[in-house]
């Protein structure tokens, strides 16, 4: 039932005590605020991980190779691994019942690119017409490669949209027109797009044509696999791990490389890498927490402490009111509503600045691996609920004590 001289003496309260109210607003407030603006920044990170995974596909491995560090079998240290065709072939084969999509891919050099007289300046590489899966590359006009080009060999190719806009921003469209590789006319057939520009750089051709007409031979500069997506993410890392593994170790045997040489054959798993940066970004957000619930735990303690203040402050009062029949629980419910409306309105105005801040400044963030920094409302709604539960209980205590005052001793207290 609404009491309005109760809430008459807890303003009357505040207005005698303005500063004193205010700081221990301020101190809860803080704790909100402080709380929910690092849960955004966590899930910022998580968004900023999952953006940058998503530029390839999620079951993604990635083969290349280096130089051998040790000896083995009687070759010595210093070899350069060079993969080729027989080593796609044959892992594909190999692993055949596990490989969702794969590709080998050569980087196309010492070359040059020209579109009628203008010299242009971007990286060529040789694919197959699957890797436009394993990249999670996104077409927006005309075509990828397919798989008839890769099999005759055909002199066509699929650029960026960078180079489309840079290069051909004065036709309608690119898409049958020829540019020419050192010389040799090749149809545009397809405009891609990437989540960055440096990736929009990109012009892919057929790596058949890449290794027949540019003297590439049957050498591959690196591997490319998707694994079958897994509903169970966990089950997905250790069948990517047990993949990774497999693949590494029939490499190593078929380039007489040691099993412990870590710079001859590399494989990375997107998956591993993920499951490595989310339980980075997990145990970030539980010290967020931390953070944020000590912050919070230093205003509770200072609303307690005002509160014992102001049980001091009114003993007399309280022993007047005990003396005309005041109930113990009329003198708790009354050190309480203070309590609990100093923290309440302290955290519900930390809440809101703090979701303020994150709704203006959070999508305009876009930083390495931070991306609008965000927050479930539900999330902080709860926390601000358990927040007025802990400043309940911080009151009681005060409220509890100032129950048991004895009416003789506070009418005593000068």
């Amino acid at each position: 039932m609404f009491d309005l001289e109760r809430w008459q003496e807890i303003f009357d309260t505040i207005r005698k005590n303005k500063l004193r109210t205010f700081l221990t607003g301020l101190s809860v407030a803080s704790g909100i605020f402080i709380l929910v603006v690092l849960l955004g920044f966590g899930n910022g990170m998580q968004n900023g991980i999952k953006r940058e995974f998503e530029q390839d596909a999620t079951t993604s491995l990635w083969v290349w190779t280096g130089v051998t560090s040790k000896e083995y079998k009687g070759l010595n240290p210093g070899r350069r691994i060079q993969l080729t065709n027989e080593n796609f072939d044959s892992s594909g084969k190999l692993f055949s019942e596990t490989i969702e999509y794969q590709s080998p891919r050569l980087f196309v050099r010492d070359v040059t690119v020209n579109y009628g007289k203008e010299a242009l300046v971007y990286s060529i590489q040789g694919v197959s017409d699957q890797f436009q899966f394993i990249e999670n590359t996104k077409i927006i006009e005309g075509r990828f490669i397919n798989y008839q080009d890769y099999a005759s060999t055909a002199k066509i190719a699929v650029i960026g949209r960078k180079i489309r806009t840079d290069v051909f921003n004065k036709v309608e469209t690119p898409i049958g027109e020829f540019i020419e590789i050192s010389g040799i006319p090749f149809k545009i057939v397809g405009v891609f797009k990437e989540y960055e520009d440096r990736e929009e750089e990109r012009i892919y051709i057929p790596i058949t044509t890449a290794q027949k007409v540019f003297n590439g031979g049957d050498r591959v500069n690196t591997l490319s696999y998707t694994l079958p997506p897994k509903e169970n993410f966990d089950q997905a890392v250790a069948e990517a791990t047990m993949f990774k593994n497999g693949l590494k170790t029939h490499l190593q045997q078929v380039h007489t490389v040691a099993p412990d040489d870590t710079s001859a054959v590399e494989v990375w798993s997107a998956l591993e890498e993920a499951k490595r940066y989310y339980s980075l970004t997990g145990n970030i957000k539980l010290f967020f927490w931390f953070v944020g619930v000590c912050t919070i735990i230093a205003g509770v303690v200072g609303v307690s402490n005002i509160m014992l203040i102001v049980v001091k402050e009114r003993t007399r009062e309280i022993g007047i009111r005990k003396a005309l029949g005041a109930k113990p629980w009329s003198i708790v419910g009354m050190i309480l509503h203070e309590s609990i409306f100093v923290t309440a309105i302290s955290g519900f105005g930390g809440l809101i600045l703090s979701m303020l801040l994150l709704e203006l400044v959070g999508p305009n963030v876009e930083i390495d691996y931070v991306v609008n920094p965000s927050v479930n409302l539900k999330v902080a709604v709860a926390t601000v609920l358990v927040l007025v539960l802990a400043g309940t209980i911080a009151g009681f205590f005060p409220a509890w004590r100032a129950a048991r005052i004895k009416v003789i001793e506070a009418l005593r207290d000068e």
